[in-house]
């Protein structure tokens, strides 16, 4: 049997309980014994093991944990961590490497990072019963992302991805996808996440699981494979609302058939649904699963969802999130003056502008490589 969680975090509230390996007292007693029975147990490493102080620019917090909360993953006898994610270079070259050392010391395999994009460790392959499992591991492109001189995670570049996948099956019976993308506390796919998804099954993936939502989202049989949009996280303390509170574990046993394993954050620790919680959370997934078998209805859903986030998008674009008397206007009218005012900002034509620089490869790549040189400039002492 193959367990697999998602993130797997130390955080200020528990980390000495990943220190001194409180394993029951982390994740409870029915938890543990799922653990023990399992042949090979795999999470994402969603921040570097390091007790550097150096973090880099980025936009939203930076993560790490010391070396020593190594202890926890040990002593619940985690076979295999994935680096890449949006946290791995939180702390620079050194906390990458550090976590490594770490890693190796411990001798729990990993993948999903390297020196730089031509030296990727991307994938790891391991016996399981008789067969050959090979785990891919891959990164929408955010602040950790290798480039052809830079340490750092795998990105997901479609055609390179599609070519390694398909290269790694050749070599394998079974291939799983471990991809830390899609949006945040959204739990559907959109159509463009589910267009690579399926492509990662036509290469060859058997599981194809997505790890960046901290939500359960839903299920898709493709051809011969699974596909899972959003898995949820495994133990996190970062928000206590309905997203972060339950996540999956996905059980694949030996014939490669997958079930799924509900699990409820309990303050800064998480346990084992009880029998009430299972079925809640087990008939959404499956709900949502239903649901997007509806024609049109991946795309109505996310339409909705954009409508929802464009407001926040141009609120940090606008630059007036550090404006005082705008904070104060929009909080006293429940954000019906920010949005007045920046939907004036933005008309039709900046709104136009700014669609073709994000939607246009050649500016889209042009804008990034300025706004990098320019950001490398600034003087942040």
């Amino acid at each position: 049997m193959i367990i697999i969680g998602a993130d797997m975090v130390p955080t200020k509230s528990n980390c000495d309980l990943f220190v001194n390996s409180k394993i029951e007292d982390l994740v409870g007693e029915e938890l543990v014994k799922i653990f023990n029975i399992a042949d090979f147990k795999i999470f994402n490493l969603e921040l570097p093991l390091t007790d550097s102080d150096k973090h880099i620019n980025k936009i939203g917090v930076c993560l790490k944990a010391p070396k020593t909360a190594i202890g926890a993953y040990k002593s619940l006898g985690v076979n295999f961590l994935t680096l890449a994610n949006n946290h791995i270079m939180d702390y620079g070259p050194k906390g990458l490497l550090d976590t490594i050392d770490v890693l190796n010391a411990a001798g729990i395999a990993f993948a999903g990072v390297g020196h730089n994009i031509n030296e990727m460790k991307s994938s790891y392959i391991f016996e399981h019963r008789g067969k050959k499992i090979g785990i891919y591991c891959c990164v929408e492109h955010e602040f950790s992302v290798a480039t052809t001189t830079s340490i750092g995670a795998n990105p997901y570049q479609k055609l390179k991805t599609y070519l390694e996948v398909k290269s790694l099956k050749e070599e394998c019976d079974k291939i799983i996808v471990l991809y830390h993308g899609g949006k945040e506390h959204y739990r559907f796919p959109s159509i463009e996440l589910q267009i690579s998804c399926r492509e990662l099954v036509d290469a060859g993936a058997d599981l194809v699981i997505c790890q960046h939502s901290h939500c359960i989202g839903c299920e898709e049989k493709y051809n011969n494979g699974t596909i899972v949009y959003g898995q949820g996280n495994f133990l996190f303390d970062d928000e206590d609302n309905e997203y972060w509170n339950s996540g999956l574990l996905i059980q694949i046993d030996d014939d490669f058939s997958i079930s799924y394993i509900p699990i409820i954050k309990n303050k800064e620790t998480v346990r084992l649904a009880n029998e009430k919680d299972k079925q809640t959370i087990l008939n959404a997934f499956y709900e949502r699963s239903n649901s997007i078998l509806i024609p049109n209805m991946i795309q109505k859903k996310y339409d909705e969802f954009a409508d929802e986030m464009l407001f926040s998008y141009l609120y940090l674009l606008s630059g007036f999130r550090k404006k005082v008397i705008f904070r104060i206007l929009n909080k006293l009218t429940k954000n019906r003056f920010g949005r007045w005012y920046l939907f004036k900002k933005y008309n039709k034509e900046r709104l136009l502008v700014l669609q073709n620089f994000l939607e246009c490869e050649a500016h889209r790549e042009l804008l990034t490589k300025g706004i990098k040189n320019k950001i490398e400039k600034i003087d942040y002492s």
